[in-house]
């Protein structure tokens, strides 16, 4: 097989694949035939990349490997061609999702005392649900809390490779800043379905 064969091969099984890819996956699935080192697979890979840095699909790298996928910018005129709407999420869930992805691992007691309000039981099990947050572990105080962060499916689904990758914080709420060491929290009534704040889930995050 020759150079321009093996990128077409990568090519297709990327495209093929329904999730992510890592280097092993395809060392072990569509190239398991070739002898070929993780180096070469990655020099191949960047080239595809180059290939596509100027069409409509791009090549990208994720938290769980590389898959292709749409430009970003492209995606409010994409939607139009599908009648369902994309799932959105209250000012509440996606105010609790930032606290947790920039401030990780965070408890819920220190999500609630910046925000003011209490987390409902709904917006966490929506979160882990979805498979944006986890448990990575319990905070050495009285009653050992759970310690939320985010995993790599929210990575993935917001084309980031790692947290490193999050852009800055763009604060709409002054609270979202502000020392977790603030009042005692106060019922949050915001996340229901009425709520007139929802809004687009990567749009509120990431933007």
């Amino acid at each position: 097989m020759n150079e321009q064969q093996l990128k077409q091969l990568v090519e297709a099984a990327i495209f093929a694949a329904t999730e992510a890819v890592t280097v092993d996956n395809l060392l072990q699935g569509a190239l398991a035939g070739y002898k070929l080192n993780r180096p070469r697979v990655r020099q191949i890979i960047d080239e595809l990349m180059a290939d596509y840095s100027d069409r409509g699909v791009q090549l990208v790298e994720v938290a769980s490997g590389y898959r292709f996928q749409t430009r970003a910018e492209l995606g409010p005129a994409l939607a139009n061609m599908w009648q369902e709407r994309a799932p959105k999420y209250s000012a509440a869930l996606l105010e609790t999702l930032a606290l947790i992805a920039w401030r990780q691992p965070i408890t819920r007691g220190e999500i609630e005392a910046v925000r003011g309000v209490s987390v409902s039981t709904n917006i966490i099990r929506t979160l882990q649900e979805r498979d944006w947050v986890k448990v990575v572990g319990h905070k050495e105080v009285p009653g050992r809390p759970a310690l939320y962060a985010t995993t790599k499916a929210f990575l993935d689904y917001f084309s980031l490779q790692s947290v490193a990758d999050l852009p800055a914080l763009a604060v709409t709420r002054p609270e979202l800043s502000s020392d977790p060491a603030a009042p005692s929290a106060q019922p949050d009534d915001t996340d229901n379905d009425g709520d007139t704040r929802e809004r687009d889930a990567d749009k509120a995050i990431l933007h």
